[in-house]
């Protein structure tokens, strides 16, 4: 079926079906899940869409801001609107301590990272009383965008002790493998999860709308000694991540 034919009012447009804008919207989902309009594609513009569904460029264009806002559709500057290209879903077990590296190369997956931030820095507050840093101690810091075959995943901001990561341009690939091989890899750590909605930056290197939605994960680790050796703050994408984790009844 072309998309003329599906979006021809005709088959699924009802003045007691709710607003003109919703049920647009609504045909157009229903488009991508049929795979009539397939990720990556373009939409064809306001005043086409208006034609074919005999409604005004108005009610157009507010069915696409709410698929924009919602993900679904992107829009690049002086090229038009586009279906969102499609996301493999991640299952992520909160039950097991593993690195980015290590989750998606388990699941065939080809990892790679852009540093957006590396070296020796004054802490923030929040550095000095996660880390347990004297007053006047510095904090090497590692900021990376982190992508599974090619698409952006996660902005992961690193937070360890100097003697502990002395050189943090010494990190070329995993983190955890560089302090494995140092003796000092993370046994145990404590994990915060909470959902936010993307800002302009975040949304930017993630290639998702401002707003969208997001997961921030904080992370404390600790040596077998009980000494803290990393806290960090990773912004997942959501439409990307399931967390799971098994439960067990416990005697009372």
């Amino acid at each position: 079926m072309s998309v003329a034919d599906f979006l021809n009012p005709d088959g699924w447009f009802s003045q007691d079906n709710g607003p003109r804008y919703v049920q647009l919207r609504r045909r157009i989902e229903d488009g991508i899940a049929a795979g009539v309009l397939k990720p990556e594609s373009p939409l064809p513009p306001e005043r086409e869409i208006a034609t074919l569904t005999e409604m005004s460029r108005v009610t157009v264009r507010k069915a696409i801001e709410a698929l924009v806002e919602a993900g679904t559709i992107v829009q690049k500057q002086g090229s038009g609107s586009f279906i969102a290209p499609e996301t493999r879903r991640v299952e992520q077990s909160l039950s097991r301590l593993t690195s980015f590296s290590e989750d998606m190369q388990r699941r065939g997956m080809k990892t790679e990272a852009v540093f957006l931030e590396r070296g020796v820095f004054m802490p923030s507050p929040e550095e000095v009383v996660a880390l347990a840093l004297a007053p006047d101690a510095s904090v090497s810091r590692i900021k990376r965008l982190r992508t599974a075959d090619g698409q952006p995943m996660a902005i992961e901001r690193a937070s360890l002790p100097v003697d502990l990561l002395p050189d943090p341009v010494a990190v070329e690939k995993s983190l955890y493998d560089y302090l494995g091989e140092r003796g000092t890899r993370p046994v145990r750590a404590i994990q915060k999860i909470s959902a936010i909605n993307l800002g302009p930056e975040e949304a930017t290197h993630l290639n998702l709308p401002e707003g969208a939605a997001g997961l921030n994960i904080q992370r404390i680790s600790y040596l077998a000694s009980g000494r803290v050796v990393e806290f960090t703050t990773s912004i997942y994408r959501g439409d990307a991540y399931d967390f799971v984790a098994e439960l067990r009844l416990t005697d009372t």
